[in-house]
């Protein structure tokens, strides 16, 4: 059902039964102001920056406020718009300024672009975005836009990270800054279960076998490799609508976010087997670029690079592929060697797996297809 206002929208929920929090109510006052004044054409018009710990409705708030704007809007998961600007910038390439050519043509289609994890961990994004959020503000682009992190802690041990201190400046400076940090994690509230992830030890049968025969009856199913992009993927089983992996062929391989864009495109579901233990401590190490799309790498110099663990090249790409799962709202099946709260506890990415955790925990129930 529309609604006029996000306002609006909030009071119906509480109507049909939405528990109260105080944390959400602060965050909907924001978004109302930021409505207004871009209906009544009120200037300067300020951003709406909703913070905190994961399912605490943060999404579901700006999807609201997405859904009762009357003036040209664009909502996208976060790293699908990075894949964008990276794409285009380097079709800008010999623009004297390609970031403000970008920042120009986005203000010319968009009034507003609303964001939903805004989340940084590669050096690229972060030397991009240091000048796009200034340019971007500058050509009149109100953002809204949700995040685990406030944002003097985005990119908060990221390697030469005064490049990315612009981009927390106007931030701050454009964007009103909202704690949703209410007591629930709403996506866990109770819901009819559906197992979506396995415990196998080694030599046992794979529980991914009859779930693959399931989802695929009735097509034809190949073993052969699969071409995505310009890259190609090892699968154990394929069908039409329903692609099975394992591990290590879809994480460990140099595939990047906008890879897993184009499986969600093409299957309907997605089996991974063999997952190992991700923890590991961590140790000195190179720049993990885990999804392939950094632009640029720098110099360390004397600088200290991240400590890392054995396996966060590969967790970032998963992070990635649930992402893309989780939005897409297309099942992913795993099989792994511990239970889902052992799988990842310890390495540079602890924070960042928390989402993860989280939404792997909510496809394990009925409500999400």
């Amino acid at each position: 059902m529309p609604f006029d206002s996000p306002l609006s929208a909030y009071q119906h929920a509480l109507e049909q039964g939405f528990v109260a929090d105080p944390a959400q109510l602060r965050a909907v006052q924001a978004l109302e102001q930021c409505h207004q004044a871009l209906h009544q054409d009120l200037a300067p018009i300020t951003g709406v920056y909703l913070w905190g710990p994961v399912g605490r409705g943060k999404t579901w708030l700006m999807d609201r406020f997405y859904q009762s704007l009357r003036v040209p809007a664009r909502r996208q998961h976060f790293h699908h718009f990075m894949g964008w600007v990276h794409q285009r910038s380097f079709q800008l390439t010999g623009t004297a300024d390609p970031l403000q050519a970008l920042a120009r043509e986005l203000s010319a289609k968009v009034r507003v672009l609303c964001f939903d994890e805004l989340f940084v961990n590669d050096i690229g994004d972060a030397i991009i975005l240091g000048r796009l959020f200034q340019v971007m503000f500058d050509e009149g682009v109100v953002v809204v836009c949700t995040s685990n992190q406030p944002p003097a802690q985005l990119y908060a041990d990221g390697f030469n990270r005064e490049r990315f201190l612009p981009a927390i400046q106007a931030i701050e400076q454009h964007m009103q800054v909202v704690s949703v940090d209410g007591d629930e994690d709403h996506r866990l509230h109770p819901g009819a279960g559906l197992q979506r992830y396995w415990v196998t030890a080694a030599g046992e049968p794979s529980a991914l076998g009859p779930v693959f025969e399931q989802l695929s009856a009735g097509q034809a199913v190949s073993s052969a490799v699969l071409a995505v992009g310009h890259r190609n993927v090892t699968v154990l089983k394929a069908s039409e609508s329903v692609l099975w992996c394992r591990f290590a062929d879809l994480c460990e391989a140099p595939f990047a976010a906008m890879d897993f864009m184009a499986l969600c495109d093409r299957f309907s579901a997605i089996l991974l087997s063999e997952v190992p233990n991700l923890s590991a401590s961590q140790r000195p190490g190179r720049i993990a670029r885990g999804t392939e799309d950094g632009a640029q790498r720098v110099d360390a110099g004397d600088r200290e690079l991240p400590q890392l663990s054995v396996h966060d090249d590969s967790v970032r790409r998963f992070i990635a592929l649930v992402d893309e799962c989780y939005d897409r709202k297309v099942p992913l099946y795993l099989e792994a060697q511990v239970p889902l709260e052992q799988l990842y506890t310890e390495g540079y990415l602890e924070f960042a797996f928390r989402r993860t955790l989280s939404r792997l925990q909510e496809m394990q129930l009925q409500r999400f297809c």
